[in-house]
């Protein structure tokens, strides 16, 4: 499988001091391991810096320095939980009509019950993860500066690594945005602050916005940064700039108060006419076009064309308790055939669905991307902590497109993770050129037919008056967008943020099973649109605020 930016990844960032300048996490909650390299013998040439630029990558997949288990990144949280993705998806998506989990650990049923204060552990995870992510890029940016480079490397392997300095970029400002949904406010800190004891200042909503939109926008201009579908498999481009500023602009008035719809048409449009498209050829009998991209060796078949920025997962490089491995395994039960389904032999027992989503997929024979386990499930739910209460979701399987299972006896996932894909760009582009954003109308309905004929296994470029819509979907105060990202997007982690956006989230406008910890679901209050700064984090840095509510 083609996921060379990965292997040989933990042999990169044993003993070196990434921690170095972050955010004022908590002793319990400290960046571990203890470091005994110096940079100048981590970065002393051209290997150094690759192999810490993989560390960069795999903070979005991994949890620590030996595998699965050993040396973990951050304390005072099982290491298994406190996976980047696993905890970022459980913030989205557990949150949501989208998902409930049946496990009884302390603070995981606040997801769904909507009831978290700021010391819930996930909390603090999520919260740590991030802002390592952001010391570790920092780290990385501190040392690859052009004074240092002229002293370590010569000119030919100097220019390599500025390449690589750009995806650090990349990837911190990714972080940031993710801090900036998620918690609102919070700490800041770059490669310029001090190293060592530092009280990050603290950042507004707005400020990190404005940080974020300069260091994508920068990069989607910078020469050092790869062009368009021209870097290695797994690392980021031009596109995946364009990509998460059209994510950001499209959510802009949510974060700031002013609307930015045609800077994420304009954005959108720009991932699209790189190249990217829809995987349009099932796999056989093992899955639908739509299905295949979710398979375990979506990194080596057609689905890469419709795959902007995967994070990236092995079952023999990658090993995680987090990632595609928790989806695939946390969604899965204990009968024979469910387990062979999705290409393991075991399954976890954790991870379900409510009927609302279900429920959005009016006929499951027609529209492929529904796709549930419901053999022993029930859909209603009246336990929250019954597994079999809520249908099973069949969408991520750690099995080829040749039907091949790839979990073996370790039961880790190959299935690389969509951080941005180009279905997402298409419903970006037609969301916001029907919120009134500049563009072509008749274009963006076409993108979300072209979607939905995908869906109902239909050739995309033909008019099918089966899967087809008009152009009333578009209307300013239409929720079938907000349905369609569902079915088409669902469990990748994006509800939490398109509830909000469309006023959804908090409000008895919608209610789903058990929202609020209520069997009916219930209005919840209007503060939940963020979460916390965890409270150890205020008590060590007295530059922080908590967020209204808390």
């Amino acid at each position: 499988m083609q996921k060379s930016i990965i292997r040989g990844l933990l042999i990169a960032s044993a003993g070196l001091a990434l921690a170095a300048g972050s955010t004022s996490c908590t002793k319990d909650l400290d960046q571990e391991p203890r470091f005994e390299l110096t940079p100048d013998k981590v970065f002393a040439d051209l290997q150094g810096y690759r192999q810490v630029l993989a560390k960069l990558y795999a903070g979005y997949a991994t949890t620590g320095q030996q595998g699965p288990a050993g040396g973990g990144d951050i304390g005072g949280i099982d290491e298994g939980s406190s996976d980047y993705i696993r905890q970022y998806w459980s913030a989205q998506e557990l949150s949501t009509d989208e998902a409930v989990v049946a496990w009884t650990d302390p603070g995981v049923q606040d997801w769904h019950n909507m009831n978290w204060n700021a010391s819930n552990i996930l909390i603090r995870g999520l919260y740590s993860r991030i802002f390592y992510e952001i010391s570790i890029c920092n780290e990385f940016l501190r040392e690859s500066a052009d004074d240092k480079l002229s002293a370590r490397l010569n000119a030919d392997d100097a220019a390599t690594v500025r390449k690589y300095r750009a995806e650090a970029r990349f990837l911190r400002a990714v972080a940031y945005m993710h801090a900036m949904d998620l918690f609102g406010n919070g700490p800041f800190v770059t490669e310029n602050d001090p190293v060592g004891f530092f009280q990050p200042p603290y950042y507004t909503r707005n400020e990190y916005f404005t940080f974020v939109e300069k260091e994508l926008t920068e990069l989607a201009a910078d020469a050092n940064f790869a062009d368009a579908r021209t870097n290695e498999y797994g690392r980021v481009d031009k596109a995946a700039a364009w990509g998460m500023l059209a994510r950001l602009y499209l959510n802009a008035q949510v974060y700031t108060g002013t609307a930015r719809y045609t800077d994420a048409a304009l954005q959108a449009k720009r991932v699209i006419d790189a190249g990217y498209r829809l995987t349009e050829a099932p796999a056989g009998e093992v899955a639908s076009a739509y299905g295949r991209v979710f398979l375990g060796d979506n990194d080596a078949t057609v689905a890469r064309t419709e795959i902007i920025w995967p994070v990236v997962f092995d079952v023999n490089t990658t090993q995680s308790f987090g990632g595609t491995t928790f989806l695939v395994n946390g969604s899965t039960g204990a009968a024979a055939d469910w387990q062979r389904k999705v290409g393991q032999t075991t399954g976890w027992q954790g991870l379900r669905t409510t009927s609302a989503l279900f429920n959005m997929f009016p006929d499951t024979t027609l529209d492929r991307r529904g796709r549930f386990w419901t053999q022993g499930q029930t859909l209603q739910i009246n336990d929250l902590r019954q597994f079999s209460q809520g249908f099973g979701v069949l969408k991520f399987r750690n099995v080829t497109s040749g039907g091949q299972a790839l979990g073996g006896s370790q039961n880790f996932s190959s299935v690389d993770f969509p951080m941005i894909r180009v279905a997402e760009m298409m419903l970006i582009y037609a969301e916001a050129v029907g919120r009134g954003g500049s563009g072509d109308a008749n274009l963006a309905l076409g993108y979300v037919n072209q979607i939905r004929r995908r869906a109902f296994g239909l050739p995309t470029t033909t008019p099918s008056p089966v899967a087809d819509v008009t152009s009333q979907v578009l209307a300013p105060n239409s929720t079938f967008l907000l349905d369609e990202r569902a079915r088409e997007l669902h469990w990748e982690g994006h509800r939490r943020t398109d509830l909000i956006r469309y006023d959804r989230f908090v409000t008895a406008a919608y209610v789903w099973p058990w929202k609020g910890g209520v069997a009916a679901g219930r209005a919840v209050e209007t503060f939940r649109k963020l979460y916390p700064i965890p409270a150890a984090d205020l008590s060590v840095n007295q530059n922080l605020k908590q967020n209204e509510g808390y």
